[in-house]
């Protein structure tokens, strides 16, 4: 057990196969679209090598150690605090031997990371264009949820060439970014497969969207059956709760 907790840190029980994650109570904290992708992306073929770009405290790189059977997964963290307290979060999960950390912005992971090499990416990028909406003071949430140190097309161009052909894309995002995703997913050679929209409640707009992409594959799109988060009673759909292990 993690002994060093911070006053501005609590440790979070994931209630899957017994995994914890630290979080910064002042910093970015994850939501419910990570639990989604790492659902979304459960399929991982066995002993693959996978990618998490923009890895944050590490939370969908830790359950896919778990629900998948990966050999090697690497997480992808600019900000050296949230790298810090994702090695940490490895250390806690006893995950050293399967996921490992860079330290880096994605642009200049192609000078790191052997192109053409990697099985699957996952990735939860910033979802806002810079300088668009809301923003927040604090820096760890800004780079977080903006477009700042790397926008949507730096993300699947990377993708693109650190991926093995054949190789899988899976991201979470936003719908109202989903013409730029799929302009640039094919620009670069990720043919769009699976696409799933998450609505709140079945009278909503929805507010994410999970999508699989395919290197150098035939077109094919299959849209899957929408999935909702919440009853009328502001509980969960059972959908939900198997995701989050409570069904």
């Amino acid at each position: 057990m993690e002994e060093n907790i911070k006053e501005n840190e609590r440790i979070d029980d994931l209630e899957y196969k017994g995994l914890k994650i630290i979080q910064n109570k002042d910093g970015f904290c994850f939501g419910i679209d990570s639990i989604l992708l790492s659902d979304f992306a459960k399929e991982i073929p066995n002993n693959a090598k996978v990618i998490d770009l923009g890895t944050g405290t590490g939370i969908i790189s830790i359950l896919l150690c778990k629900k998948t059977q990966l050999s090697k997964i690497i997480g992808i963290e600019i900000q050296k605090e949230v790298y810090e307290l994702a090695k940490r979060n490895i250390k806690l999960n006893n995950l050293e031997n399967k996921f490992e950390l860079i330290n880096e912005n994605i642009k200049n992971l192609e000078k790191i990371l052997e192109k053409n090499s990697y099985d699957a990416i996952v990735t939860n990028p910033p979802y806002k264009k810079e300088n668009t909406g809301l923003t927040n003071e604090n820096k760890l949430k800004l780079i977080s949820r903006h477009e700042i140190e790397a926008n949507l097309e730096d993300f699947i161009q990377i993708s693109t060439k650190l991926l093995k052909n054949n190789g899988i894309f899976y991201m979470v995002h936003r719908p109202e970014r989903l013409t730029d995703i799929i302009e640039s997913l094919r620009k670069n050679k990720l043919e769009p497969k699976v696409l799933q929209l998450v609505y709140p409640k079945i009278n909503k707009q929805p507010t994410m969207i999970l999508i699989k992409a395919i290197k150098n594959a035939k077109p094919f799109l299959k849209i899957k059956e929408p999935l909702i988060i919440y009853n009328e009673n502001n509980t969960y759909k059972d959908e939900i709760l198997k995701i989050y292990n409570k069904k």
